[in-house]
């Protein structure tokens, strides 16, 4: 097995039935605004530098996002702020992630998502995020130099500790979440909260591009 032989095999993934049928509902239905595209609406794999000390975990696809395009983090407005964050800090060669052949690289950081598939009202189930961490955790084996892993929201968060539960007894309570936090993991890696770059957190001001590009430069000197 190899991370492209992984990645084939998450692709391909049908085993939670109320994902497949709203990912495909969704490819179907589309966007007006994305009428004419032709929509991804498989699972979505992770991408990036496989020697990586940097991994950035979301939990999901955003409907019309990675679904559409097939890669997470593009073609929306929160791969809008983070790219041009990720570029600023140098874990991008570009501030665009628009599409799957835009010609972007990412430097030292792979991006994954704790689910590979967009659940309804982005709420996965515990059981359909368990399946998933099967993925996810072959994607950590692989990715053999990881040092610190960065949670975007209080539910990829989440999702990290309940992958290390798997294997660990540890606690939910025992990792607080918030942004810029900094726990060690089990196996010594570094977890760090973030806020989410979605639109929501952006408008609101709860996040902008001064505290997310401070926070990546303090992850550098971290690595």
């Amino acid at each position: 097995m190899t991370l492209s032989n992984l990645n084939k095999s998450i692709i391909h993934c049908r085993k939670c039935e109320r994902l497949v049928n709203f990912r495909e509902k969704i490819a179907k239905e589309k966007r007006k605004q994305y009428i004419d595209q032709s929509y991804w609406g498989k699972p979505i794999t992770g991408y990036g530098d496989e020697k990586a000390k940097l991994l950035m975990v979301g939990l999901a696809p955003a409907a019309h996002g990675g679904n559409r395009t097939g890669r997470v983090f593009t073609g929306d407005k929160s791969a809008d702020f983070l790219f041009s964050c990720l570029y600023k800090t140098g874990f991008a060669n570009q501030p665009d992630s628009v599409d799957r052949d835009d010609g972007l690289e990412l430097q030292n950081m792979y991006l994954t998502t704790a689910l590979k598939c967009v659940p309804p009202e982005d709420k996965p189930t515990s059981q359909e995020l368990k399946t998933c961490f099967n993925f996810f955790n072959q994607e950590i084996a692989f990715l053999k130099k990881i040092k610190v892993i960065v949670a975007l929201g209080k539910i990829g968060h989440d999702a990290c500790v309940n992958y290390y539960k798997q294997q660990y007894e540890i606690r939910n309570k025992d990792f607080i979440f918030s942004h810029g936090s900094i726990n060690i993991l089990p196996d010594k890696k570094i977890l760090v909260g973030s806020y989410h770059p979605s639109p929501r957190n952006v408008n609101t001001g709860r996040i902008d591009k001064s505290k997310m590009v401070k926070l990546l430069n303090s992850i550098k000197k971290l690595l």
